[in-house]
């Protein structure tokens, strides 16, 4: 292939892509519409998703090019390997509030094969402790070839809480300041009192998180890598006699 094959490849590959930045209303509203993909918040009374999103152009893998070499990416290649009936946890923060010890973890769960596997999937994350109601679709055949991931909350010796979580077939990393975050009262399922409890996503280039408290403190968090994540994640939490305001993403 020549020089000029590959300029009219890259040209024709570029006029079938728009890039440009989403609106953030568009963004929020997707994510609204998006239910039958999972992206969701359970039990959170605050959401938030802020920066700006974008596209990339990649080309790789032109026809015609040979060089007596010929590679082949593997992966894993059994469920376990691939970490469908046991998922990657990652701990993101641990406390105690009121005698009562806390935890939040975040799990990934690797994409199934084929039906038999996602069969298996579903029945582990039962057993994990998700809520039924929050597991992903039912119909086995929609799992297959999608990762899961799950972030939650250990309160005392109560059963797991469900913050953010979805079901997707390519996880999009977030970038710049973009940041995804929900916030819940800190303990055990359906607690009153104020949203003491911030967890969320941000792109792996952000150094810190600043969580701003209702009476005017605040608390800044580093990001960490989630293992099977391409987003790094935080949580914070907040003193007794205040609230979650917001969070946001300093450099």
């Amino acid at each position: 292939m020549t020089q000029t094959d590959i300029a009219l490849l890259l040209a024709d590959a570029a006029d079938e892509v728009e890039i440009g930045i989403a609106p953030v209303e568009a963004v929020i509203r997707g994510g609204r519409r998006r239910r039958a993909r999972r992206w969701a918040v359970a039990t959170v009374t605050a959401l938030v998703l802020a920066g700006s999103t974008g596209a990339t152009l990649a080309v790789t893998g032109l026809p015609g090019h040979t060089d007596g070499h010929t590679t082949v990416a593997t992966g894993p290649t059994t469920p376990e390997a691939r970490h469908v009936s046991v998922p990657q946890v990652t701990e993101l923060a641990r406390g105690t509030d009121h005698g009562n010890s806390w935890r939040v973890v975040v799990s990934v769960w690797g994409a199934p094969q084929d039906e038999s596997e996602a069969a298996v999937q579903l029945a582990a994350m039962r057993k994990y402790g998700i809520e039924p109601a929050l597991l992903p679709d039912h119909r086995h055949r929609h799992l297959v070839g999608m990762t899961s991931y799950y972030s939650g909350l250990y309160y005392g010796g109560n059963p797991l809480r469900t913050i953010i979580f979805d079901t997707v077939k390519g996880w999009e990393p977030l970038t710049g300041t973009s940041l995804m975050s929900g916030a819940l009262p800190l303990g055990k399922a359906n607690s009153d009192g104020p949203d003491r409890l911030v967890v969320g996503a941000v792109a792996i280039t952000a150094r810190h998180v600043k969580c701003g408290w209702k009476d005017g403190t605040s608390t800044v968090v580093q990001p960490q890598a989630v293992a099977g994540s391409p987003v790094e994640w935080f949580a914070c939490a907040a003193p007794d006699g205040t609230a979650y305001q917001n969070a946001e993403v300093i450099q």
